[in-house]
């Protein structure tokens, strides 16, 4: 590819690298399947790019990627056998460390209830804490507005219940 090409990815994409970050917390176990996930997902984008027309955002185009390579990726990791249980770590932003103690243990609570949905719930969960619309959401899944709205509500009583049983 041309260098022209390269340095338009390299700009957007870090501009807009926190979105794989999101991503990446939200289904990876540990740092190391993060940095994993990262680099995959990275991969993907770069060889989708040359098809990115610009009919969408390019923000709503990496979600998409990104999330359907963590999916991917999520799949093929729940066919493995995990022997040991890792601690699940949390991407720590520089507003982490404003968290007080029961904020961090409120979020670390979501996080999990949040990982226990299955792979679409999880994306949908997270384009709506993004402030998605639901234009948004449904373009970025490739499902209906009317589907993504009633996905939505489904998804916050499970994590209701999942949080106050």
């Amino acid at each position: 590819m041309n260098k022209d090409l390269e340095h338009k990815f390299l700009k957007v994409f870090e501009a807009h690298q926190n979105i794989v970050h999101k991503i990446c917390t939200l289904y990876a176990k540990d740092r190391d399947s993060h940095n994993d996930l990262f680099q995959e997902i990275s991969i993907q984008l770069w060889k989708a790019y040359p098809k990115f027309r610009g009919d969408s955002k390019f923000s709503t185009w990496m979600y998409r990627v990104a999330i359907n390579t963590a999916i991917t990726q999520y799949r093929k990791e729940k066919k493995r056998i995990d022997v040991h249980d890792i601690d699940h770590v949390l991407f720590k932003t520089s507003a982490y460390e404003a968290y007080d103690k029961k904020e961090e243990e409120q979020l670390k609570l979501m996080y999990a209830a949040i990982k226990s949905l299955n792979d679409i719930d999880k994306a949908l969960i997270f384009l709506f804490l993004e402030d998605k619309n639901y234009e948004e959401i449904s373009e970025t899944l490739g499902i209906t507005e009317v589907n993504a709205r009633v996905k939505m509500n489904r998804i916050k009583k499970k994590i209701k219940k999942i949080l106050k049983p």
